[in-house]
């Protein structure tokens, strides 16, 4: 940390870091990657802003300017920073009478964003009358697509108001918390209302006293954030990020099911993709048919639970996933609990278990047959409430070929230590994915995006066999609101294997630091990949055993909001990957020659051997060309090298892949399991801090 220190404060000193931050994203090169609105997919996403058109909107709001002139300017920054093609309305209430507890009404529906229309609605708005806030808000839950088949959407009403309700009736707290309590369902029967997240956020513009409590009520009980709009700039401010939360928010990919509320009611499930959700206190049963050690080497089950941005969670509050052989629950395979760590807000947060058949496949977790898994959420009594949506992975990796000999393990970082040489190019610009599924492709170099208060970004870098990838984050100097003395915040980042297991970094890195809109910086990277990483005990190491994509997360806590003074704020990132490709997994394979493709952000790379160096989910561990490549080679060392190969294992505590006095070759990539049986130790017994 010394170094990338010192790295900081040079380049500090000549205002370098913050002129790479700070300055305009520059249009794109033709090696870059422009970073252009995103596309969103109808019915995954809506938002409904609802407009506080009361006679109180006509005051002056101190800038000389009334309220409703600048709500008006403000709505229109933020039409302008949506994405196209986003779904997005706009109602207001106490515009058409001067009294009246019925006066609401929707300007513009809600469909795919028409720029120039909503700001020629929001430009015939003049208030006038009273402030029925609750029945706004029953309105614009009903102006708001249903899902689309079962999908889990996100649905966001954005409240502007300067203050309390003036009607009474219906109740706008009792109304939010109705509302909040639609969606999603613990049963996907398809009813509207029944799948999709539905939000409220809620803007006070200019208020105090029991008008701010009601709002801040509202907010909490919509499971959404409340923001304070002091001022003009505030209220354009927030109610981008409010907006921009909505549009870009995570994600979700998968086949929707329902889990089991016991085991005898587990849904089964194959290797890929799935979507459920989980309330407070749940339990959640899943089966799957796992194979042994001649069909596995490995079986990965990551959930990705997204609650909503910015709700409130405890520190202990997360997820714990258990796997069971389905013979009266015992024994247990794998066990992990994942927690935020602190009290803020809520951001996504991955946990993960997985089951790797010992080499001699005699152990109670190895041998075919009927797993069950278990996904269970904590949550404090003062956390929010709301159902998290969640991804379930399971991904099943595949043996390595007959006769190959494995690499020893790389369980150490070695020269992709915190002291590595990162890049020192001009940054060029990147907008980072919502999650997993849309992760944004990048390669060696120094990237620039930035991050509104509450949300994550999301990048994918190839590792091949042998290398190891190393990154910083750097945040520069940001101008910070007049708020109270020493407001923190806090930035953090993690690195996910290729199945979507977390790779701990053991201490090696700063994977958070406190943040006060002055330099700060993270960091983070793996040890070399190598398929016989599996068998160490190391969380660093155990989950670098596959070739592929592995995944960075980038955050910003949610109340940054509270502390910056842009909407959003700027980061560099310095992505290396370090050393020379291997073209397998296999003791002495040679470098892979220089691959056809871009690797930079944003380009598809050729890649020869995608389906067959274990990237994807369900790819194999090692197959494809670099077998019949390296098959008469590997065939010719496999008795030399099996006796030395099992000494070097057995003198790390490890069990060979099958010994040479057994086959004279190490037939399989079968892992040693801990001392109790219970499965891999990265995974069992583990608990783990950290928001995503």
């Amino acid at each position: 940390m010394a170094r990338l220190h010192r790295r900081m404060v040079a380049a500090l000193s000549g205002g370098t870091l913050l002129a790479l931050i700070a300055a305009p994203l520059a249009a794109a090169s033709p090696r870059e990657a422009p970073a252009t609105p995103r596309a969103v997919a109808e019915g995954n996403a809506s938002l409904v802003m609802v407009l506080d058109s009361s006679g109180s909107m006509a005051e002056d709001d101190g800038s000389g300017s009334t309220r409703i002139e600048s709500a008006r300017r403000a709505v229109g920054t933020v039409v302008d920073a949506l994405p196209d093609g986003h779904p997005t309305g706009l109602r207001v209430y106490g515009a058409d009478r001067e009294e009246g507890c019925t006066d609401t009404r929707l300007v513009r529906p809600v469909e795919p964003l028409d720029r120039a229309a909503l700001k020629r609605a929001v430009a015939g708005v003049e208030p006038r009358g009273d402030t029925p806030i609750g029945l706004a808000l029953r309105r614009a839950a009903e102006d708001l697509p249903g899902a689309v088949g079962g999908s889990l959407d996100r649905r966001t009403i954005l409240l502007v108001s300067d203050g309390e309700d003036t009607c009474g009736t219906p109740d706008p707290c009792e109304v939010a918390r109705e509302l909040g309590g639609q969606g999603p369902s613990p049963k996907s029967s398809g009813s509207p209302g029944s799948s999709g997240t539905l939000r409220i956020d809620a803007i006070g513009f200019q208020v105090d006293g029991k008008a701010r409590e009601q709002l801040e009520c509202i907010a909490r009980a919509g499971h959404g954030s409340y923001y304070d709009a002091p001022d003009a700039d505030a209220l354009a401010r927030q109610l981008q990020r409010a907006s921009r939360l909505s549009a870009d928010g995570y994600r979700m990919e998968g086949e929707r099911i329902t889990g089991g509320r016991t085991a005898d009611d587990a849904p089964e499930i194959a290797p890929g993709q799935y979507t459920d959700t989980i309330g407070p206190g749940e339990k959640r049963w899943y089966a799957a048919k796992l194979g042994g050690p001649a069909e596995s080497a490995a079986d990965d089950l990551a959930v990705t639970a997204v609650p909503q941005p910015g709700v409130p969670v405890a520190s202990m509050d997360g997820l714990r996933l258990t796997l069971v052989r389905d013979e009266k629950y015992r024994p247990r395979c794998g066990s992990t609990w994942r927690y935020f760590g602190r009290n803020a807000g809520a951001m996504p947060i991955t946990a993960a278990v997985s089951r790797i058949p010992s080499a001699d496949g005699d152990r109670a977790c190895d041998g075919a047959g009927r797993y069950l898994l278990t996904v269970e959420r904590r949550s404090h009594a003062d956390s929010d409430r709301g159902r998290w949506p969640f991804e379930l992975l399971l991904a099943t990796e595949k043996p390595l070929a007959e006769g190959t000999v494995p690499a020893h393990s790389e369980p150490h970082y070695g020269a992709g230590g915190k002291d590595a040489p990162l890049p020192t190019d001009p940054p060029r610009d990147v907008e980072g994915g919502t999650g997993f599924n849309d992760a944004r492709r990048l390669g060696p170099g120094v990237w620039r995006d930035e991050l509104i208060p509450a949300q994550t970004r999301w990048y994918r870098v190839r590792v091949g066999w042998g290398q190891q990838l190393r990154y910083d984050v750097e945040f520069g100097n940001e101008p910070t609101v007049d708020g109270p003395a020493g407001t923190l915040t806090r930035v953090s980042t993690e690195v996910y294997g290729p199945t979507r297991v977390p790779v701990r970094p053991s201490g090696e890195f700063d994977t958070g630091a406190l943040y006060r809109g002055e330099p700060a910086a993270v960091s983070g990277g793996t040890v070399p990949v190598a398929w016989t990483n599996r068998w160490e005990s190391a969380a660093r190491a155990v989950p670098v055993r596959r070739a592929g994509e592995y995944y960075i997360g980038v955050g910003l806590d949610p109340d940054a909001a509270e502390l910056a003074e842009n909407v959003a704020v700027g980061f560099v990132l310095r992505v290396a990957v370090i050393g020379e490709e291997r073209t397998g997994p296999e003791h002495g394979a040679p470098a892979v020659r220089e691959r056809g493709g871009d690797r930079d952000g944003g380009q598809t790379r050729k890649e020869t051997e995608a389906a067959g160096d274990g990237s994807g989910p369900g790819g194999a561990g090692w197959s494809g060309p670099a077998v019949a490549a390296a098959a008469g080679a590997v065939t010719a060392l496999a008795i030399a090298l099996a006796a030395v190969y099992t000494r070097y294992t057995r003198s790390r505590g490890r069990t060979a892949a099958r010994t040479a006095a057994r086959t004279a070759v190490a037939k399989d990539g079968g892992a040693g399991r801990t001392a109790d049986g219970t499965g891999n130790g990265a995974q069992s017994g583990k608990t783990e801090g950290g928001a995503w």
